[in-house]
């Protein structure tokens, strides 16, 4: 009989080749393979195209503890929903693969998750976070977004972004079953990753789930899959679609 993890670690991949290089699964493996709990990791790809899944298969058949998930190009919320959903583990990150923030960073987010905190977020925004300049554009961008979240979805939260959250067990199954906008397994011709993060806050909110924040260690990683002012408007939209479904009932209290 197999023991449930103690954590799941999430990964989503999308023509990943390039960070391959870099030896981010090694990495993250290794990390792991220091710590006194049990764990797992699931590689959910987005569809890839490049040689991408290949090579995570190759990587999971050396490690027993990693496991691959193969889903259609759907986007970054939906493949990281069937990576969280397919997870075993007690706690559940998700965390980007190119590792803007590198997977040790958890142990800042492990005191509040002791503390009965069953969403625990890395900020770059919040004091006491360390994070490399990045385009002004993106931070411009970034900083625009947030004050619309703050405005009509989540206010009080400083970076919804970060692709680093870490959830209980409950947590995962009420929220990423929930997801309505982010939530369909879809054909998509971009990389757009959207306001996913949004609503998973959003629902966490609306059910009275204790949320922290904790400044991060993150570092940019050049990219060619963000479009600022494209992006910018379809987020915006989205958050707008979050707040209709939300009056249509969408999102249901966990009660």
């Amino acid at each position: 009989m197999s023991t449930k993890p103690y954590l799941s670690v999430v990964i989503p991949s999308y023509n990943e080749m390039e960070n391959l290089k870099n030896n981010v699964l090694e990495n993250v493996v290794n990390y792991l393979k220091k710590q006194n709990y049990t764990w797992e990791v699931i590689l959910t790809d987005d569809g890839s195209e490049d040689g991408t899944l290949k090579k995570l298969h190759q990587f999971a058949k050396k490690h027993p503890q990693v496991n691959v998930l193969e889903n259609i190009h759907a986007g970054k919320g939906p493949t990281v929903k069937s990576g969280m959903l397919a997870a075993k583990g007690q706690w559940r990150l998700f965390t980007d693969f190119d590792q803007s923030t590198p997977l040790a960073e958890i142990e800042k987010l492990w005191l509040r998750a002791k503390q009965n905190h069953e969403v625990v977020i890395g900020s770059r925004e919040m004091v006491g976070s360390v994070r490399d300049e990045e385009p002004w554009y993106r931070h411009l961008m970034g900083r625009g977004f947030n004050a619309l979240v703050q405005i009509l979805a989540i206010p009080g939260i400083l970076d919804t972004q970060c692709g680093f959250k870490l959830f209980s067990d409950h947590a995962t199954e009420l929220l990423f079953n929930q997801l309505h906008v982010y939530g369909q397994q879809e054909q998509r011709g971009d990389a757009f990753t959207g306001a996913f993060d949004v609503e998973l806050l959003f629902i966490a909110k609306k059910n009275g789930l204790k949320i922290s924040e904790v400044p991060i260690e993150w570092h940019h990683h050049e990219t060619d899959r963000v479009d600022p002012i494209k992006d910018s408007l379809r987020m915006l939209k989205d958050i707008i679609r979050i707040r209709i479904a939300d009056f249509k009932g969408k999102y249901k209290k966990d009660v």
